[in-house]
């Protein structure tokens, strides 16, 4: 079964130019000048099936980012569809989505509630989630307080116990001692054997050799090539 589809997709985004005089804002409205735009992605289309890890790989600015973002549904494509089936958890930047004024276990369940869990569900799993975090002496403390270790920490362990479908992952685990790399790639494993559709993105072959079934290379917003994952990612080596 097909859990994500994108057909012909592009996404571009406004070039921001700084402050301008109004008197000159007014001018380029009434002239009718266009805003520059810079072009994420460029008529992209590929399928992920039920259960299968796609890696994807490409430069800084080939777009990756900005496709995670459009299957986590934090944006919307110009043109083109894309089509998700099934519950989404993203790692897409530390602490994407949670609100430094907020307490560790406030935004634990914030993010929770968002994925549409009742509180009792959410205080099921809460030990779970702060056990695997490693954090449990500073939950109740402001997340501003906390150190970006401890934020990825709490991010990934909330992304992976709230029963996700589908786990995007851009980079994060970069970040992190080795011991808890350790046990985020154990949890991925865990994930990816239990039938999960993963999407992983990251700038080294190695990892994506180790998770992927398949990859996409992503170049300038366009699609350069699609195939198994070695294949992919030896030929993005060797470009």
């Amino acid at each position: 079964m097909t859990v994500i589809e994108f057909s012909n997709v592009s996404k571009s985004f406004p070039w921001h130019t700084g402050r301008v005089l109004l008197r000159t804002g007014l001018a380029q409205l009434f002239r009718g000048d266009r805003q520059k735009r810079f072009v994420a992605l460029k008529h992209v289309s590929f399928r992920v099936e039920r259960g299968e890890s796609l890696g994807i790989i490409g430069p800084n600015g080939a777009g990756k980012s900005t496709l995670l973002s459009l299957v986590a549904g934090l944006a919307e494509p110009d043109e083109g569809t894309v089509t998700v089936n099934g519950r989404t958890a993203a790692l897409l930047e530390l602490g994407s989505g949670f609100h430094p004024d907020l307490t560790g276990r406030e935004n634990v369940r914030l993010n929770a509630s968002l994925l549409g869990f009742t509180r009792k569900q959410t205080e099921e799993l809460f030990d779970r989630i702060v056990g695997f975090s490693e954090i449990t002496d500073f939950i109740d403390e402001p997340l501003r307080t906390y150190s970006s270790g401890m934020v990825v920490r709490l991010a990934f362990s909330v992304a992976v116990h709230l029963e996700p479908e589908i786990l995007l992952v851009d980079e994060v685990l970069a970040v992190g001692d080795a011991a808890f790399q350790a046990k985020c790639i154990e949890k991925i494993w865990e994930l990816r054997n239990s039938g999960k559709t993963l999407l992983i993105v990251s700038h080294a072959p190695p990892a994506l050799q180790e998770f992927c079934d398949r990859a996409i290379w992503l170049n300038r917003g366009e699609l350069v090539m699609s195939g198994g994952v070695r294949d992919v990612t030896e030929a993005y080596a060797g470009r």
